[in-house]
């Protein structure tokens, strides 16, 4: 579990900015690896990740929301 526990101090170390470069790598990772892949594989990915994309998504903007709405009080 030492390899957690390095990324949340890096987490807690890191601002919007850093976390921003974070996600546009990530996403540029994804994007090249989708373009790699055998045309035969993509029918099956593509849902799978749309679907993976909404159960990652949607806890990570309720989080934001209530962060938002504790904010606002």
């Amino acid at each position: 579990m030492k390899l957690l526990e390095l990324a949340n101090k890096y987490v807690k170390k890191s601002d919007w900015k850093t976390l921003a470069l974070l996600k546009v790598c990530l996403f540029s990772l994804g994007v090249i690896i989708g373009i790699i892949l055998p045309k035969k594989f993509r029918f099956l990915i593509v849902p799978f990740c749309m679907i993976l994309f909404v159960i990652t998504y949607v806890p990570l903007m309720i989080k934001f929301f209530n962060i938002y709405k504790e904010d606002r009080n």
